[in-house]
């Protein structure tokens, strides 16, 4: 019988309601903070991909194979996982993020909630509003949340720039791949975060980055906190060059009370939630399921982590 290590505060998994399926596996209960039971052992482990006090303790228990149920590993020591198979749920929250992201842009175009009215207005019938069609689009990065964006931002009309790690062309209709990060924010009124966090992607978008893009830029963040140097970006919020700037993370996390991002007029803040839909839970569930699947059958897991890469 295979054993499932379920290493998490709360079961969001449904890990208890996989019994029917997996008949021949045993999902054990292990506390990410708590005293380790000697005699608990088990060839697999799910994790939030954050380390905990007992992580290490855990992986010695006969963890061959390590599941982070996030999209994310980089708050998880890949020393600590070492030779170990790690996969991730790599796409699991693409779609809710990217539909957030659509509403970060939209919002900004029609300059929502700002033309709404709770008393009689100066004039009716006219206004300054924008549109998405026509207007340029920076993906910097092009992994599943921003191959997600692109698929919806492409019936508005936008002109999409991809930046990738690899420079490889893309099939994805009205998507061109450009050199890189600065070629692409030079042309775009909009620029999309959304790299995976590495030593190489850390303060990515910087003071350098940001005074090539085109004046009143729009920023939207779904990455990582840390890939953002938010004091550079404060700089351009403060000079207009940067126009607006749509965060879904920050760093750190949690942010403490009084930051200047929680009040600057020209950032609207979200505490880390674009992922959050109806069925998150169940599709981050349904990743893990699936590769338990292929663990079981002897076949090659999906979504390795790549540890040279980070990601």
């Amino acid at each position: 019988m295979t054993t499932v290590l379920v290493h998490l505060k709360v079961d969001y998994l449904g890990t208890d309601r996989m019994g029917d399926r997996f008949p021949g596996v045993r999902f054990v209960h292990v506390d990410p903070d708590g005293p380790v039971d000697p005699a608990v052992r088990g060839e697999v482990v799910v994790t939030r991909g954050v380390d905990s006090p007992n992580f290490a303790e855990v992986l010695e228990r006969g963890v061959e194979w390590v599941h982070c149920t996030g999209h994310g590993v980089d708050e998880m020591s890949l020393e600590t996982v070492g030779n170990r198979i790690l996969t991730c749920a790599r796409g699991a929250t693409a779609v809710p993020i990217a539909e957030w992201v659509v509403a970060m842009l939209l919002t900004a175009a029609k300059r929502l909630p700002g033309s709404w009215i709770d008393e009689p207005p100066e004039r009716w019938f006219l206004t300054r509003l924008g549109t998405l069609e026509g207007t340029t689009v920076a993906l910097l990065g092009y992994g599943s949340i921003n191959r997600a964006v692109a698929a919806r931002l492409a019936p508005f009309g936008c002109r999409l720039l991809a930046v990738r790690r690899t420079g490889a062309p893309v099939d994805d209709p009205g998507v061109v791949v450009v050199a890189d990060a600065a070629t692409a924010v030079a042309e775009a009124d909009h620029v999309v975060v959304g790299v995976p966090s590495t030593p190489g992607t850390q303060n990515l978008v910087d003071a350098d980055l940001l005074a090539g893009c085109r004046s009143g830029i729009h920023l939207v963040n779904v990455s990582r906190g840390s890939v953002v140097d938010q004091d550079a970006l404060r700089t351009a919020l403060d000079s207009g060059q940067v126009g607006l700037a749509s965060l879904d993370v920050c760093d750190p996390e949690p942010l403490p009370e009084g930051h200047w991002l929680y009040t600057h007029p020209s950032v609207r803040l979200s505490p880390h939630i674009s992922w959050c839909s109806p069925n998150s839970f169940a599709q981050m569930g349904a990743y893990f399921a699936s590769n338990l699947g292929r663990w079981l059958d002897g076949r090659p897991l999906e979504d390795v982590v790549d540890r040279d890469a980070g990601y």
